[in-house]
């Protein structure tokens, strides 16, 4: 007999792509495993509105091609408050769910683990966020079909770059994390990244773009990542204007970067993360993530997967400013 004899899944915070292929390899392993599987729509926000529904094989069928999630997706202020998390565990209960699997990053893994410590339900996580910042895993689902997304529109910005010798400051998503701007930098021969405004010499950017001029180029792309704070690009364009006299045009790519079908890379990981995730609950390893390291899907504590400072790899940066030349 099945550990559950029902577990819920439910998707939360900033949609990727792929997320579609793990619901599809979470319900079809869980019934393959004689395990009945709800679906709770809108992440946490879902429970609370008892939007739930029971899950079939042919209910996924479909849908790995597909972007975004059919589970849809929310931010739940009401999730932050523990009488309104000890109503959520009675909601579920009610509804005959005696485990999750949730999807998401930072904010929901954060939940995932406040809710597991006050009430055991065991849960198991999917990093799904296109940042690629979660801490314990080297890669989570989506980032793949972004790096692509982005690098696509960074080839036709060239395009017109080329065609009008300009300058283009191209911004890409990423929240704290340069992941994004780090990898489209050197797909796309960008010609620099600024991923920390506050300790990038803006100057030796420039000289770059000076050198650059003195042999012939025309034009340049330099991969902004978005950070923070809204508006980064052009309070960059207008330091550029100001203090170096160089002119240069804004292109926020935004949240095409989430949607879109995801690649087979971001499929298969998704696959095998949503398969393990269940495994995870039969074989009763939880709190747990799905984890990719060294090459394969493993588990990792909940606890250890929590937003912390996620040290970025600057090799992308040296290769970019070598091959820049």
């Amino acid at each position: 007999m099945p550990r559950f004899k029902t577990i819920g899944i439910l998707t939360s915070g900033g949609d990727c792509p792929g997320m579609n292929c793990s619901i599809r390899a979470v319900v079809r392993t869980a019934l393959g495993e004689g395990i009945k599987v709800k679906g709770i729509i809108g992440g946490y926000a879902g429970i609370f509105k008892e939007d739930i529904i029971e899950m079939s094989a042919s209910s996924v069928g479909n849908i790995l091609q597909r972007g975004g999630t059919i589970l849809r997706s929310s931010r739940c202020l009401q999730f932050h408050e523990k009488s309104k998390r000890k109503k959520a565990y009675q909601i579920l209960k009610k509804h005959g769910i005696e485990a999750l699997v949730v999807m998401g990053g930072n904010g929901t893994f954060a939940g995932a683990y406040v809710f597991y410590q006050e009430h055991k339900i065991p849960i198991v996580g999917i990093p799904g966020t296109i940042d690629n910042d979660i801490q314990g895993t080297e890669y989570s689902i989506g980032f793949d079909t972004a790096i692509q997304t982005a690098m696509e529109a960074v080839d036709k910005i060239r395009d017109t770059a080329f065609s009008h010798d300009r300058n283009f400051l191209v911004e890409v998503m990423g929240r704290k994390s340069p992941a994004i701007a780090l990898k489209v930098g050197v797909c796309s021969g960008a010609e620099n990244i600024i991923f920390n405004p506050e300790e990038e010499d803006l100057a030796h950017i420039v000289q770059d773009i000076k050198r650059g001029i003195k042999r012939g180029k025309k034009s340049s792309i330099i991969i902004v990542a978005e950070g923070e704070k809204p508006g980064l690009s052009y309070a960059i364009q207008g330091e550029l204007k100001e203090k170096f006299g160089i002119e240069s045009k804004v292109c926020v790519l935004g949240h095409i970067q989430r949607g879109g079908s995801p690649t087979a890379f971001d499929r298969f990981m998704a696959s095998k993360m949503g398969f393990t995730a269940v495994k995870a609950l039969v074989e009763k390893k939880y709190p747990t993530v799905t984890v990719y390291k060294n090459g394969r899907v493993t588990l990792a504590p909940l606890n250890k997967c929590l937003e912390t400072k996620k040290r970025p790899n600057k090799d992308a940066l040296e290769i970019v400013r070598a091959l820049s030349i």
